[in-house]
């Protein structure tokens, strides 16, 4: 039939296929689309290193590596294409090809079709038994069984051997036995039945209708004592002993069971069509506990997982993978190969400290757990990743005792977030696992400082920052920063290095902005982090001129421009252009010994940096009065705040007749 990835028939055959797993290095479990419709059955081929996968709607077999990735596809006429069954040596592959009442035959050395067998209607299902290769076929109300006498040179088929099944039943047998299995698919009641088939012929032994409902799938153990059921119902895989067919055992799952595989040495492995719980279970043989499940990721748009195709679970010869055919909501079809399956899974929990002192003992504790008890004295690897040692440090082993648990010091050299991993290998019996925690240990405090805070200076001034940096353990390297006011200037690292032996770093900066300096220090492994910032003011260059005079005298105490009444004076500003930058124009007027000042006005800078302002009006009323005016930048009010407040100097003029 079908699963079987290779029959243990033949002591040559298991050789050379375990030396061909063998040579391929073992990884992590992966998955692979598979281009199909559907899926009718998986066989491994593992002397070839190849997986096989029937579509019946598409009507060709899959042909993939045994990381579950496809190279070839058979497409040789097999519309309906179902079950399939490798010999004993894995030199051939049966498949039955339900469309074309017929069993198509395979050299698998080359994938090529090599003999087809014309047979009943609709065969379902293949399995060799007693030297033949029996098949299950028939439409509704009209099942039956047939055999292939591949020891005939002529292939003889002979059919009709038990019409009993209302549909072609499924079949299966133990590697190099005489005792065929059917079931009765989809049926509720599932019918089973037992058949002696070392005379040629098929003779029912015993048969039941205790195997559930809606059958899905079925296997028989390597040793040919029992078969294992996966029915919709009950939940979980049901066993029966192959000679009375009586109850002899069960695999406890979960709802709507529908594939059983079964590997060399017993192992089973029980999938279940499941979108919330998980997908496929494995057991020891006869164990009624599983020693690890696996939970299939959800690939497609529902809330579920994606499910496990019926019939879909293959195992190597060598149980150290299990193939399984699984698909998403949308449809797609993938091929996931699970890595040792028959290790049980374990955890290891790591429960350290919140936090620490730096060079003060801690202790951690955590645990190894499995459904499969590890040995006390299970040695762990314990590794140590601070500061110091970002690649990881080796620590002494920890040790399991009885219940799993383990504890051990340490004495952290390093502040900061030290993590503790602890990784169990593995053995024969379980699948390697690790877990960690994090302590955060305590640092001190570095002292940090730069100077020149509050400051203001005048526009393009050379100003020297210096940052000091005080005691530290290996790091004394400080970087300083100039972040400009305005959204135009980003913060820059204007120098990085190592501070001199007064533990000073210092650089020169042109200020013409407002300007945040801060220094940082990035911390070591003993040393907090720090940074300290000076916040210092730039002015901005004010320069105002005077236009339409006449002439210009040094008089009371002031340069004053003089003009004729005819004349307007015009006062034209100059400062560094912002966008939105206005100056303020002040104006007074001198009376009795005291200046007198007018409303103030705030005129815009062009992109060129300039304003231009006329003082207008009948300036023969204005004669023999002294006036003054005044260009500033006032911080906000003039539009921004990239500067600090700077104001111009004064400008004296009067008028003449």
């Amino acid at each position: 039939m079908r699963k079987r990835s290779l029959t243990t028939a033949t002591t040559l055959a298991v050789l050379f296929s375990s030396a061909a797993l063998a040579a391929t290095p073992a990884s992590a479990d992966s998955t692979a689309a598979l281009p199909v419709r559907t899926t009718g059955d998986i066989v491994v081929d593992a002397v070839h290193q190849q997986v096989f996968v029937s579509d019946p709607l598409s009507g060709k077999i899959v042909v993939t590596d045994l990381n579950g990735k496809p190279f070839k596809e058979i497409t040789t006429n097999l519309s309906g294409v179902q079950g399939l069954e490798l010999s004993a040596d894995s030199g051939t592959l049966y498949a039955a090809v339900q469309d074309l009442d017929a069993i198509a035959v395979f050299d698998t050395a080359t994938d090529t079709e090599t003999a087809r067998y014309e047979v009943g209607d609709k065969p379902l299902s293949v399995a060799l038994a007693g030297g033949r290769l029996w098949f299950g076929y028939g439409g509704a109300a009209q099942g039956n069984i047939g055999s292939v006498d591949l020891t005939a040179e002529d292939h003889k088929v002979t059919l009709g051997q038990d019409n009993g099944w209302y549909a072609a039943p499924l079949l299966d047998a133990a590697p190099g036995s005489s005792t065929l299995i059917a079931g009765a698919v989809g049926q509720s009641p599932v019918e089973l039945a037992s058949y002696d088939v070392s005379s040629g012929t098929a003779a029912r032994v015993a048969s039941t209708r205790e195997a559930g409902s809606n059958l899905g799938d079925l296997q028989v153990t390597p040793d040919g004592k029992d078969v294992v059921v996966a029915s919709g119902a009950p939940y979980y895989q049901q066993v029966f002993r192959t000679s009375d067919l009586n109850e002899d055992g069960k695999y406890v799952t979960d709802a709507y069971p529908n594939s059983v595989a079964i590997a060399p040495d017993g192992t089973v492995a029980a999938g279940i069509d499941g979108s919330y719980e998980p997908d496929v279970y494995i057991f020891k043989p006869g164990s009624s506990e599983a020693v690890r499940s696996y939970d299939f990721p959800n690939t497609g748009t529902s809330s579920g997982s994606d499910l496990l195709a019926r019939g879909g679970l293959a195992w190597a010869p060598d149980a150290s993978r299990l193939f399984a055919v699984t698909s998403n909501s949308q449809g797609v079809y993938s091929l996931r190969v699970l890595n040792a399956p028959t290790k049980a899974a374990a955890t290891v929990t790591v429960d350290a400290p919140a936090t620490a002192a730096r060079a003060k003992q801690l202790t951690v504790k955590g645990k190894v757990a499995s459904k499969v008890a590890v040995p006390a004295g299970t040695k762990l690897a314990v590794t140590r990743t601070d500061l110091e040692s970002p690649k990881g440090k080796s620590l002494a082993a920890a040790v399991t005792k009885a219940d799993g648990t383990f504890s051990f010091t340490d004495t952290p050299p390093s502040g900061g977030k030290v993590t503790y991993k602890v990784a169990y290998a593995g053995d024969a019996d379980h699948a390697a696992a690790s877990g960690s925690d994090s302590v955060e240990v305590s640092r001190a405090k570095p002292t940090l400082t730069i100077n020149n805070n509050g400051k203001v200076y005048s526009y393009g001034k050379d100003v020297r920052f210096t940052a000091h940096l005080g005691k530290t353990y290996t790091n004394r390297t400080v970087e300083i920063w100039a972040d400009p006011f305005g959204g135009d200037k980003p913060n820059k690292l204007v120098k990085s290095g190592k501070v001199n032996s007064d533990g000073n770093l210092s650089v020169t900066l042109d200020l013409k902005r407002d300007t945040k300096v801060t220094a940082k220090f990035k911390g070591d492994s003993r040393y907090t982090s720090a940074s300290a910032a000076s916040t210092v003011g730039a002015q901005v260059s004010v320069s105002t001129s005077v236009s339409n005079h006449y002439k210009s005298k040094y008089t009371w105490n002031h340069t004053y421009y003089f003009f004729h009444k005819t004349k307007n004076p015009l006062i034209t500003t100059r400062m560094p252009y912002y966008p939105g930058r206005a100056q303020k124009f002040e104006f007074e007027v001198y009376y009795q010994g005291r200046w007198y000042p007018g409303d103030p006005a705030y005129f815009k800078l062009g992109s060129d940096g300039v304003s231009r302002v006329t003082i207008t009006g009948d300036h023969g009323e204005d004669v023999g009065w002294r006036f003054r005016v005044r260009s500033s930048y006032i911080n906000s009010a003039s539009g921004d705040t990239v500067n600090s407040t700077t104001h111009g100097a004064w400008k004296y003029f009067t008028f003449t007749r």
